[in-house]
């Protein structure tokens, strides 16, 4: 994990990417987590004449002890420092990601983007019926009646469920709560999905509320640079025939500001926790699925 620095002759930026699934570490899988980036937190809200920080999401959700402890580390040091945070959603903010999203005071996504999924969810398998039909015997030995509460080799019985979904409430509700706490009156209360665990593109997501506008990194950068002129940008950015576009369409300076503070870095396999080299081979996958259909 790593933060981003955008220098400005009289103020600086800092982006964090939070990307992947929300997870403690587990041996040698690291997963996106408070322990992992809490230094480069604290490094970004450490920057001299720091104008903001940028939240770069990309993420399906996870834990909710993780989510709750990164987003609520980036409002300590945002409320600190006085320093406004603003969220990108890419791909995905979902769940925990959403969580993470809320951590800003602005929420921006493309209108493909994936919002939403405000939720808990539990899921299994029961293999009881399936250990006796080959044969084999179960042998658990506890001390405490629940100690082997929800076990898959064992039938599944009423009162563990029970259990289980009034944790999951009670999780439900810290999310709940944390949305409305951000978001306040911009989520729209009338419609009675928002806290379902639903999801909306991104298109959907500014009707509900989930998010304030539409936008990326660059436009934003323009933003704090040349103000509402930034709406006028035509740049873009895809994917055709296994080809990287990048569609820096304007006047030299916008051109330098998208080269210098996004390109330069991604087409860089030193950076980190990711960048554009590394998926290249993934560049060919279309070949193999035009081949299959």
């Amino acid at each position: 994990m790593g933060f981003l620095s955008i220098f400005r002759k009289s103020q600086n930026v800092s982006i964090i990417p939070l990307n992947g699934v929300i997870a403690p570490n587990m041996g040698r899988r690291k997963g996106l987590n408070l322990h992992e980036i809490d230094k480069n937190i604290e490094e970004a809200f450490s920057l001299k004449n720091l104008k903001a920080v940028a939240l770069q999401i990309n993420s399906p959700g996870g834990s909710p002890v993780q989510s709750e402890m990164i987003a609520k580390r980036i409002r300590e040091l945002s409320e600190k420092n006085n320093i406004p945070v603003l969220a990108f959603v890419e791909d995905v903010a979902a769940s925990g990601g959403y969580w993470l999203a809320c951590a800003a005071d602005e929420i921006f996504a493309s209108r493909a983007s994936i919002v939403g999924s405000i939720g808990v969810v539990s899921s299994g398998f029961g293999f009881d019926k399936a250990i006796e039909k080959i044969g084999v015997d179960r042998r658990l030995y506890t001390s405490g009646d629940n100690k082997a509460i929800l076990d898959p080799f064992l039938p599944e019985k009423k009162d563990e469920v029970k259990r289980l979904k009034d944790i999951q409430k009670q999780l439900h509700q810290q999310f709940i709560s944390f949305v409305k706490s951000r978001r306040g009156s911009k989520i729209d209360d009338k419609n009675k999905e928002v806290f379902t665990g639903a999801f909306w593109s991104g298109e959907e997501s500014i009707e509900i509320g989930l998010i304030d506008g539409f936008g990326e990194m660059f436009r934003w950068m323009s933003y704090k640079k040349i103000g509402t002129s930034a709406l006028q940008s035509r740049a873009l950015a895809g994917v055709a025939n296994g080809t990287y576009i990048f569609c820096l369409p304007g006047s030299p300076s916008a051109c330098r500001d998208g080269w210098d503070d996004i390109l330069v870095h991604q087409l860089d396999i030193r950076h980190k926790p990711c960048n554009f080299v590394e998926i290249m081979p993934r560049l060919q996958e279309h070949k193999y699925f035009r081949t299959k259909n």
